[in-house]
Formats: structure tokens, sequence, C-alpha cells
């Protein structure tokens, strides 16, 4: 029998599980303001604020999702933390002045479940919920832009699932206000995380809901970040992307789009 503070009970708290994927958020908007600031490896930085965040999932009917979420950072020079999700800072290598490769455990919560009364197309599927990941990442500073390689696997065991990410992303300093991150990501994701997410079981077979097991696929992320900083404390900011699924998500009989996305846009201060 599972305590009343067991990591599953607590993701299953609805208000949990809506604090978890909107404090997330923050990590957006970090790293392009953290550029300008004091060197983060040598003081403590907090901010706080508040955004909004439009999802579109690519579910046969499902609704956009729009919700406001607080917005919570702080960093030191052993862990950056955006509420559930969290980066304990390895030891890095210093190649040059503006070269370096920086390793980190990570973990982040993925809001990626639904429950049957989200679309009709949903109707009788058993639950899908969503996980805690937990990993490991490598960020590397070439000079002309970042890249990170980062593994992860979901320790809440609820698809068993794993992925593996390939990032490439540059900020561009446009003014002393205004900094843009354009970015692109290859995701790998498992035939666990395929299969819980969009497959569907015998069980929960309909006339116009076959069978389908999912398989491992590669989906192509784009998005651009944009922030606004007003001085060193107030700033607003825009992340917008847009995600090329596998075909193997496509091929679901539970999705009828190609792509899924995501706009956030908030206010952070920062102490």
């Amino acid at each position: 029998m599972r305590t009343l503070l067991s990591p599953v009970s607590i993701f299953n708290v609805p208000y949990i599980h809506k604090a978890f994927a909107a404090i997330f958020v923050v990590a957006l908007v970090f790293p392009a303001t953290v550029k300008a600031e004091d060197d983060p490896h040598t003081s403590s930085s907090w901010g706080v604020g508040i955004g909004a965040k439009s999802s579109q999932k690519p579910y046969s009917g499902i609704d956009r999702d729009t919700e406001a979420l607080p917005l919570i950072q702080f960093e030191n020079s052993y862990i950056r933390l955006f509420g559930p999700n969290v980066a304990l800072k390895l030891p890095g290598l210093a190649i040059t002045e503006a070269h370096g490769i920086d390793f980190s455990l990570v973990g982040k919560y993925d809001s990626s479940g639904y429950e049957d009364d989200d679309a009709d197309i949903l109707e009788g599927m058993s639950d899908r919920k969503s996980s805690f990941w937990a990993g490991a990442r490598v960020d590397w500073q070439t000079g002309l832009a970042d890249v990170s390689l980062e593994w992860l696997h979901d320790i809440s065991g609820h698809s068993k699932g794993q992925s593996v990410s390939l990032g490439l992303e540059r900020t561009w300093q446009i003014n002393e206000h205004v900094m843009l991150t354009p970015r692109a990501v290859a995701t790998w994701q498992d035939s666990n995380y395929v299969d819980y997410y969009f497959g569907v079981r015998e069980s929960e077979v309909l006339a116009n809901r076959d069978f389908y097991e999912g398989k491992s696929g590669v989906n192509i992320e784009l998005g651009l970040r944009g922030v606004y900083r007003f001085d060193n404390h107030n700033s607003v900011f825009v992340d917008a992307e847009v995600t090329q699924l596998s075909s193997e998500i496509k091929d679901s009989p539970l999705v009828d789009q190609s792509t899924q996305n995501n706009l956030t846009f908030g206010y952070v201060y920062r102490f």
C-alpha cells in the first residue's frame, strides 16, 4: 500500500500536476536572461514571475490547452532549480574563455499524459499519466552555438520509456534590451514511450480505434525564444515551438495531426 507521501500519489494530485507543469516554463526564459548577468558560478540567482502557456497536443479532436503559470527559478554553483525541474551541476571542462563543456544530472516533469474525457477519440481509453524523468546532460559552448545532448528515463514507471535529445541553439544580443534564441532539437523516443502515450491496447479497441503498438521514432522541434529586458531585474519573454512528429506517432489511430505546438509568454522579476 502506498504511503500518503509516495511519489506516485503526489503526481496524481490534480493541483500538484498543474503546478509541476506550470513552473517548468521558467526554463525557457532563464538561459537567455542569465547571460547578461554575473557569472552564475559565483553567486545565487532567484527569480519569480507569472506567465501563460498554450499547447496543442496531436490527439484527434482534443482542445487547445491554455493555462496561467506561476514562475519560480533558482540557481547557484551547484544546482539549477525550475520548480519540478532540477539540474545538479557536475565538474565541467573549460577549454577557452568562450568554449567549455558542462555536465549535469537532470530531472524534469513531462505533462504528456491524458484522461479519457480529454477528447472523443480517447473515450474508453485507460488514462495515461504524466511522468517525472531523470537522466544526464552535456552542454558544449562552441563559441558559435550551444550544443546539448540529454538522456532521460521515466523514473515514475508509467511509460518506462527513455529519450535522447540532441539540441542546437544560439543567442543573439540584438541590443541592450532584446535577445533572440532560435533552436533546433531532435528527440528520439523509445517504443515504450510511444506505445504508452500513442498506442491502443487490445482492451481499448473500438470500431473507430484499431489496435496499435507504438514503435520508437524521432521528433524534430524548431523553436524561437525572445526576451526583452527592461533592466537588470525585470524582463518579459515569449517562446514559440513546433514539433514535427515521428511517423510512428502519426500512424497512431489516436492522432490526426503531424505536428504539435506550444506558445509561452510571461514576466519574470530577478532579485
